[in-house]
Order: structure tokens, then sequence, then C-alpha cells
């Protein structure tokens, strides 16, 4: 068995580690994984009141409770006899470790099913893994497995690496996925970080504490392989090394993942002990509930959904166009034009190209030290240009950071509630109605003079920017700031006569 190697590490791979720890302890937990984690752990591993203390972790939750009791019911343990009315009694007869596996399993499917993590990505690979729980799951009760619970996990589980380094270390994730195309993402990681993404998983693993039965189950199995003897571990190992792959393909919703399912179901059968096409069966109930419970998934979006993101697609094409036009309009008329002329040419360009909800110009008085708001587009602005301005002394939101370091900022959830206290007051009395925004800063000699802001509303549910847009905002905001610079140096030499 290709078993992962903990102990050795290459200096790399320990750079890497320290890297990902360290950003880890700055970013905080990993939306809800580590929490609910250690919650439970604590609960399984409690010693003479361990009962009790599992019996309590589940009371704690009304959800949990229901599930606790349903699978104590059900047809797999109604051998029992009688009817299970305590969460108590459930666990005498389910045993605290399928009690803390179906736990663990609930609660991490919940917490990645309703995180917004700022990166799209992360939230992709978030989504890829509660898809693949809900495969193993169904393949786990078609199996008759005791307890399918820890199939869950496991499988979950067998993505951690993949969302480690996406939620942390986005910038080595991009690499990664770059050159995806050419080769295989974890020879890539093995490059890029001095280990696989499998490796990255199960160091996590370790790192908090997890049982040896979940990490043990979180290896990598190729079609075939049944060196030896093959014991539970290395079943679920299997199941989950399956249910990640399906998942993969399952969760772009397209027509090829039918073909890719079939074959990784004939691969795994002889090792999972269960035909193929009760493996697709089964496969099939999750691609039914996961089109129900996922979000940004094309899987959960029905043609009619997918026809709206083809025309949102063009329209981005079309945009960009606008935007290309916009900035060689500027350069046009760079030599005459004055700086207000040019701010309105680079928000009118922006407002089109990137179909803002809305869009204003700031610009900054230092005799009265505020920033206010002089030309507005889109939804309702010419009433809310007169209420937009704040005062241009330092306050620790995203405006001043956007200013303070001269660089465009884009807002991809501004509804998160983790986000909130970046967020002005100013901001939340009047432009609240934003799911997503950018900030365009204009600096002149290190300092502000205004920014252009653009927002998105409900009717825009996932943004975000590429990066030719980045450049082509960029290029627009570098020819206002040129030409606010022009009538800078005039001003200076009058000034001096």
């Amino acid at each position: 068995m290709n078993q992962t190697a903990t102990t050795e590490r290459s200096p790399r791979a320990d750079a890497t580690l320290a890297l990902l720890w360290e950003r880890v302890r700055r970013r905080g937990d990993m939306p809800g994984f580590t929490r609910a984690i250690q919650a439970i752990l604590a609960s399984m591993r409690g010693e003479d009141e361990r009962d009790f203390s599992m019996t309590q972790t589940v009371l704690s939750d009304p959800v949990l409770t229901q599930k606790v009791l349903r699978l104590a019911n059900s047809g797999m343990y109604s051998a029992f006899g009688q009817r299970i009315n305590t969460v108590s009694k459930a666990i005498l007869v389910l045993g605290t470790e399928a009690i803390g596996h179906l736990a663990l399993g609930l609660k991490l499917i919940e917490e990645l099913s309703k995180s917004t993590p700022d990166s799209l990505q992360a939230h992709i690979e978030m989504e890829k893994a509660v898809l693949a729980g809900m495969v193993a799951q169904q393949v786990a009760i078609e199996a008759a497995v005791r307890d399918p619970e820890e199939a869950v996990v496991c499988s979950i589980l067998h993505s951690l690496g993949r969302m480690m380094v996406t939620f942390y270390l986005p910038e080595q994730w991009t690499a990664i996925q770059q050159g995806a195309h050419t080769g295989d993402p974890d020879a890539l990681a093995i490059s890029q970080l001095g280990l696989s993404l499998e490796q990255i998983g199960r160091a996590t693993a370790e790192h908090w504490g997890l049982p040896r039965n979940l990490i043990a189950g979180m290896r990598r199995v190729e079609p075939g392989e049944r060196a030896g003897d093959f014991g539970h571990a290395d079943w679920l190992a299997a199941l989950g090394t399956m249910a990640a792959q399906c998942a993969d393909s399952l969760w772009h919703g397209h027509e090829a993942a039918t073909d890719q399912v079939r074959d990784l179901a004939a691969g795994f059968a002889p090792l999972l002990g269960i035909a193929p096409d009760n493996i697709v069966g089964a496969i099939e109930k999750a691609k039914v509930e996961a089109a129900a419970d996922l979000s940004i998934a094309p899987l959960a979006n029905p043609p009619e959904k997918r026809a709206r993101a083809a025309a949102v697609t063009r329209l981005r094409e079309a945009g960009n166009k606008i935007l290309m036009q916009g900035v060689a309009e500027m350069r046009d008329a760079a030599p005459t034009a004055t700086p207000g002329q040019m701010m309105s040419m680079a928000i009118e360009s922006a407002y089109h190209g990137l179909s803002f909800t809305r869009a204003f110009g700031f610009l900054r008085n230092r005799r009265d030290g505020r920033y206010t708001a002089r030309i507005g587009l889109g939804d309702n602005a010419r009433t809310l240009v007169p209420k937009l301005g704040f005062d241009d002394a330092y306050d620790p939101n995203v405006f001043f950071a956007s200013l303070g370091s001269d660089r465009v900022i884009f807002i991809e959830n501004a509804r998160d509630p983790k986000f909130a206290s970046k967020l002005p007051v100013w901001w939340k009395d009047t432009l609240a109605e934003a799911r997503c925004f950018v900030i365009i800063p204009l600096c002149t000699r290190g300092e502000p003079v205004g920014f252009i802001y653009g927002d998105w509303d409900d009717r825009f549910p996932s943004v975000y920017l590429s990066q030719p847009e980045f450049s082509l905002l960029n290029d627009l905001r570098g020819l206002v700031v040129r030409a606010v610079e022009r009538r800078q140096q005039v001003e200076a030499v009058a000034g001096r006569a």
C-alpha cells in the first residue's frame, strides 16, 4: 500500500507546512471546520463520562438529535427490537464511534455548505467535498456498511488538502491550476510545495489530532489495487478516492460526467464489493440530493439558469470590448481633456463594461477634509449622489485600505458577517443593497485624490473579475491619474509665476 510519509519531509515541504500553520493562525479557522471537529472529538475521547459527553454534544443540536434517533430506529438497527426515543439509548445501541462519525459528517457538510469564503476557488473545492460526502453516503448504504457515516467523513477529508491550499495558499493554488491541463495536480503540487495534495490533507488531519482510522482512510487508492490484505481502512480509502473523483466530475454538470462516473464505478467495483450498476444508482441518488443542496455548482443549476449564465458570459465578452474601447478613447482624448472629463469617461466605460448596478466617482476636497461623490450612474444614482460623503481622516475600513495601498480592491461578498467590521457606516447607510463591489483608487505622488466605485446587487449572484479586467481598470485609472498630475503641474507653474 502507498502510505503517505509524514515523518521525513524535504525542507520545501517543511516550509510549506510552516507557512500553512502560520496562515491558519493569522486568518483563523477554515469555515467551521476545526471548531466542529474539536467539539465532537472531545466528546468521542471522553473517559469516565464519555457517553454522557456525547449525549450532551448531540442534544445541543436539534438537527443532529433527529438524525441520531432516525439512524437508531432505521432498518439497519431494528433487530434490537424496540423503539428508541432517547439519545442516551441510541448511543448505547449505536456506539460512541458511530455517533461521532455521524456528528462529524453532518457538521462538516453543514459548515461547508453554508460557508462563503472570499475565494471562489475555495468555495468550489468546499462544494466538491460536500458532494463527495453525499456520494460516499449513498454508496455505503448500498453496501450495507454498519457505519456509513465514517465513510462520509473519510470522503470529505479526501478533499482536505485541496481545501487547505485554496483557502490558505491561494497564490500557490493558482499556479497549480494553471498547469493542471498539462499535468497531474499532485505532481504539480509536489514541485510547487514539496508535498502532494494528499500529503497536505493528511498532515492537516494529524495536526488537528483526528483519529487514526479517519487518517488511514484518507489515502488515495488506484483502481485494481489489492496487494495483500484489504481491510476496512483500505475499503474506506477506496470509497473516498472514488467519491472525490466522482464529485470532481459531477460538480461541473457536463454531459461527459455520465461516462466518467460509469468508468469510475467499473474500476472501483471489485475493491468495494458492489456491482458497478449499483454504484452508479447510488451516485445518481447523491446527484439528486446535491442538486438541491449545493449553491454554485453547475450541477445545481437547471438548464434555464445555465442559459442565463451563458448569456452573462457573452455579456462579459462584450463588456471587455467596451472597456478596451474606453481605454482607447481616453488615450485619444488625454492631451486636451480635463481631469473631470477623464473621470467621467472612465466611470462610463467601467459602468457599461462591467455591467455595474451603480457606479460613482468620488473626489477629495482637502480644504473641507472630505470625500464626496460628484458623478453617479445606474439605479437611483441621482438620488444617492448628494448623500455619499465621508471625512478623509483615516478609518480602518476597506475604502481607506484601497486608498492607502493604491490598489484596485474587489469585494466578492460584501454580506459576509465576518466582513461587516471592514465596511464604513456611510456605506451601510446608503449602498448596503450591493452584493459585491470594486474600489478603484486615484492617487498622485502617494496621496489619494479620489476613487471610482462600482457595485452589483442580487441580480448578479456570483461575480468575479478576471486578470484582463483588472488590467483594463488599472489602465483607466492610470489615464485619469495622469490627467490630474498634468493639472497639478500647470497649477504649480501658475502659482510660481
